[in-house]
């Protein structure tokens, strides 16, 4: 007499994770492919470029200097000033804009049926602005010529750009206006994905809001909440036109993004520039490993296997 012996549990979700990680990489190979033929040569070029001595106005000077570029760079302290500048500018709109877009997702969740569609496109037009376009009207609203910002406070004589502070601040609100609807409608995902009877059993047991939000709500946004974070943080960092457009850097405020176009166009050192880049190329990639390595989001979990 045969016996038929039943797959073990364990090996039926992994042949479907199997399954469904082939599945993944035929949808988005395409897409990955055309990416890296678009990046990886720009890349690759700037990292060669950043090995030898380069300048613009005297291409015939130029020289391979063994990466020396990244020990002028590293040296110079105009390379730290900018980097915790972009720190600064990353940590504290990324902090705001992770609350207020919870708070607005939550909004928009909780709306009523017939007004979540407008209230949703109310909240999502100053994402859909070219970011130069909000840049110069943040800039035009507290100029000390054009801006109107200074007669609403009662003292339309003070230059909100001429001191660091003040330029910092308005560089932040220019950014979480802009960018706050982004991850609110990411985190509006993770929220619409939580099971309502989870959350109407807490209400049964008892739980306050407090609890639910931290007990239910966050936990199983985990997956929504890295992604926001790790996309807004990265384009955070790479910040450009808000700062050329309102004070090209001056008071402090240069960014890394705007010393390599310093470096690269204004000054037309190619290898510093270069060197620049990459180096904020670097930073980038380091983000996205101390990110993957601080959620460790088990996706399968996500996925109910």
């Amino acid at each position: 007499m045969s016996t038929t012996t039943k797959p073990a549990p364990g090996a039926r979700t992994s042949d479907r994770a199997r399954d469904e990680t082939r599945m993944g990489w035929l949808l988005s190979g395409p897409a990955v492919l055309v990416l890296l033929a678009v990046t990886a040569y720009p890349i690759l070029q700037a990292f060669y470029q950043s090995l030898f001595n380069y300048r613009l106005t005297d291409p015939d000077a130029r020289y391979f200097n063994w990466g020396y570029n990244y020990v002028v760079v590293l040296g110079d302290p105009q390379w730290w000033q900018t980097l915790g500048f972009t720190l600064l500018v990353t940590v504290f709109t990324v902090a705001i804009e992770l609350v207020l877009g919870f708070a607005l997702a939550l909004v928009m969740l909780n709306a009523v049926r017939t007004v979540r569609p407008w209230l949703r496109t109310v909240i999502l037009i100053p994402y859909g602005i070219i970011t130069v376009v909000s840049a110069f009207s943040w800039k035009y609203a507290f100029d000390l010529g054009t801006g109107f910002v200074g007669a609403w406070t009662g003292n339309p004589g003070f230059d909100w750009f001429g001191d660091f502070w003040t330029a910092f601040l308005v560089i932040s609100a220019a950014e979480i206006w802009k960018t706050t609807p982004f991850i609110s409608l990411l985190l509006l995902a993770g929220l619409a994905q939580i099971p309502g009877d989870m959350l109407e059993a807490a209400k049964v047991d008892g739980a306050t809001w407090w609890q639910r939000m931290t007990k239910v709500i966050l936990p199983n946004m985990t997956a929504s909440i890295m992604v926001a974070l790790l996309f807004r943080t990265l384009d955070a960092f790479r910040i450009f036109d808000s700062v050329f457009v309102m004070t090209s850097g001056a008071q402090g405020t240069a960014t890394v993004s705007f010393l390599a176009y310093a470096q690269t166009i204004s000054q037309l050192q190619v290898g510093l520039g270069s060197a620049v880049s990459v180096l904020l190329f670097a930073c980038v990639a380091l983000i996205c490993f101390i990110f993957i390595k601080l959620f460790r989001v088990d996706l399968s979990r996500a996925r109910g296997e």
